[in-house]
């Protein structure tokens, strides 16, 4: 059965791009919830419907259309929080409730919900092609880059920003390449869970992790596998009994989720 599974093009593109994404949202997801920013995803989410509708509407390809549009409104959180002197939990909230507006708009405009738009709205990673899987690489690749060059910077502006300041790391400019790279896998990963489901793969790995490790070098790598263990695990389940990839995909996160919470309980971390 698992041969027969993996035999299949479609299966195989889904799988690579899908791991390659979760990983991603994974590893930015670890400073996201300790920078108390892991609602961010949820709100790109939202902003993301405004991109599709409008690919929609003019028959442009929805992620090439939505990376610049969810790239700015992260740049508009941003600023919003730095000009308006609000919290970022608030800034989000204003943008995503901007995004969604627009994108329901549009998206009454261009006819309603058809069976493309939601697709992207639940996911449909058994559709993700060969141009957006490369393209989930290079995202992969860059974030393991900005990890190798940029880690002491990225830590110090995570735990500790005024300490980090006066240790000359530019804390502004590492905020905004980390929305900045965030709001690009936001878009690659609405076609593996769905643009409903996107945060739960920036937040439930990092969560899990964090419950169990010791060091922040095992809560990156382990929240990288639990990423990438619940997409093979969710498709390969999905495809067994003929459900929802991208629920099936969180389902088994908040199953990694639970485990990791039961291990922490019961005497993992003080028999170590």
């Amino acid at each position: 059965m698992i041969a027969e599974f993996l035999s299949y093009g479609f299966v195989q593109r889904g799988l690579a791009a899908g791991s390659l994404v979760a990983a991603s949202c994974a590893l930015l997801g670890v400073f996201l919830v300790l920078k108390r920013l892991s609602l961010i995803g949820d709100g790109m989410s939202h902003v993301c419907l405004t991109g599709v509708a409008v690919a929609l509407l003019t028959s442009a390809n929805p992620v090439y259309m939505s990376v610049p549009v969810v790239v700015l409104s992260s740049l508009g959180i941003m600023k919003i929080t730095q000009k308006f002197k609000i919290y970022g939990d608030a800034a989000i909230g204003i943008v995503s409730a901007a995004g969604l507006s627009v994108g329901l708009l549009i998206t009454a405009l261009a006819g309603g919900f058809n069976t493309d738009l939601l697709g992207y709205l639940f996911g449909s990673i058994l559709t993700v092609s060969r141009d957006e899987a490369v393209l989930c690489g290079i995202l992969l690749a860059a974030v393991l880059a900005g990890l190798f060059f940029f880690y002491r910077d990225l830590t110090s502006a995570c735990f500790d920003e005024p300490f980090a300041r006066t240790r000359g790391v530019p804390v502004r400019a590492v905020n905004t390449a980390l929305v900045v790279v965030t709001s690009v896998a936001v878009v690659l990963a609405f076609k593996v869970v769905g643009i409903f489901l996107i945060s739960a793969l920036l937040i439930i790995p990092p969560v899990s992790a964090l419950l169990i490790s010791r060091t922040f070098k095992q809560v990156l790598w382990l929240s990288a596998a639990f990423g990438v263990g619940s997409v093979w695990a969710g498709v390969y389940l999905s495809f067994l009994f003929n459900i929802p990839s991208g629920a099936t995909i969180i389902l088994v996160n908040l199953l990694f989720l639970a485990g990791a919470y039961i291990y922490s309980k019961t005497g993992g971390l003080h028999a170590r």
